[in-house]
């Protein structure tokens, strides 16, 4: 599975890498999630299933994991915050593996603005694919 797909399928309750959908089973053989599930950007890769956009609150789901973890995590401003809120990988080889995967074509080696950015498109596809995202962390 794509790390976008893992970041929303953390978030959705599918941390489960193994299920994805394709071609209209996921991995597991199950079927994929209801209708009106939007599948449309995860990376170029296929989407997890069970995963519920419709009336997600992003910010309530976020701020619960982050606030479970014992430790000061901004997973509003901070991409390695962010990941580390959702148990997943936080390290630079991986942020730029997500940057590869969303499109970044800046200075892999500026990894401040590399950072800013990824955050930024994250909370943009979650908004795009109908999670309820604070108006102030999209484009």
């Amino acid at each position: 599975m794509s790390i976008l797909g893992n970041i929303f399928g953390k978030i959705f309750g599918r941390g489960d890498d193994k299920t994805t959908v394709t071609g209209g089973k996921s991995a597991d053989g199950t079927k994929p999630s209801p209708a009106g599930m939007n599948k449309a950007d995860f990376g170029g890769k296929s989407a997890p299933i069970g995963v519920q956009l419709d009336e997600a609150d992003v910010e309530v789901i976020l701020t619960k994991k982050a606030e479970a973890k014992g430790e000061p995590l901004n997973w509003k401003t901070s991409i390695v915050d962010l990941m580390k809120t959702l148990d997943i990988d936080s390290s630079l080889e991986n942020r730029k593996a997500l940057a590869d995967e969303l499109g970044y074509t800046g200075d892999k080696s500026d990894s401040a603005s590399m950072n800013i950015w990824l955050h930024r498109q994250v909370m943009n596809k979650i908004a795009e694919n109908g999670g309820k995202v604070p108006a102030d962390l999209i484009d």
